[in-house]
């Protein structure tokens, strides 16, 4: 895997994460999409066809930079781990309670916090049914483009063309302005991942995910709710020491 051309791309820009993509000509035409609003970062996660691919570089077009680029990831923890904010970009309603934003307002927010050193991804969906819950509930935001309720699917590229339109728009005149003091930035997926995970082994000891049959949902409605949350390493850090200290109490008990 090549890394971004300088250190100045990797900064101001949000990488695009493409989901399980099922066909080469839709990841092609979403690296064209991508370079025509000078946007270079893809990442995808579990593509079906074998990578590299031929079908894609025919339809990228003179975008091949990108494809080249591209990073490869088995799963969206992965793909995100090292995100501190994370759009999701879906039509379907959900049953979590993340925030619903235009590509607009989406594209704005995250033009500020890649300005103040944040790190940002976007989340696209494989073309026959778009993003999983489980894709879902590592985002910290929902990006729903306002279609037609009637027609409301979008091609993949499309998708990747209309939110890069509004990323390019939104953060033109934005540029860098220094990252947060150290330890009180925002955390980054992984850090979030590993202290989901915490909890969830801690509750899972006590019996808590009960009944059986809705543990899955209420797991998954957890992880959201920390993917919601604008944690800092600081909080991270005193989320990990609160559970500690609770399973010592009550070990000494």
């Amino acid at each position: 895997m090549s890394a971004p051309n300088s250190v100045e791309e990797a900064e101001i820009q949000p990488c695009f994460v493409l989901i399980r993509p099922q066909l080469g000509e839709n990841i092609g035409a979403a690296a064209r999409a991508m370079a025509n609003f000078g946007l270079s970062r893809m990442r995808l996660v579990a593509p079906r066809d074998v990578w590299p691919n031929q079908s894609a570089v025919a339809m990228a077009s003179g975008a091949g930079r990108i494809l080249d680029n591209t990073e490869i990831f088995g799963s969206t923890e992965d793909a995100v781990a090292d995100r501190t904010t994370v759009y999701a970009t879906t039509a379907r309603h959900r049953d979590l309670a993340n925030r619903i934003l235009t590509p607009e307002s989406a594209m704005c927010e995250a033009a500020g916090k890649l300005a103040a050193g944040e790190r940002i991804a976007v989340l696209f969906g494989p073309e026959r049914a778009g993003l999983e819950n489980d894709d879902i509930a590592r985002a910290n935001a929902i990006v729903r483009v306002p279609t037609d309720p009637g027609f409301s699917s979008i091609n993949l590229a499309q998708c990747v063309l209309l939110i890069a339109y509004e990323w390019r728009r939104q953060s033109e005149e934005i540029r860098p302005e220094g990252a947060e003091p150290l330890g009180t930035g925002l955390a980054s997926g992984i850090e979030v991942e590993k202290l989901a995970e915490h909890y969830e082994t801690r509750l899972e000891e006590t019996g808590f995910f009960f009944p059986e049959n809705k543990a899955d949902r209420m797991k998954r409605v957890l992880r959201n709710l920390w993917s919601r949350m604008p944690l800092t390493h600081a909080d991270v850090r005193l989320f990990h020491g609160i559970l500690r200290q609770m399973v010592r109490g009550k070990t000494r008990g």
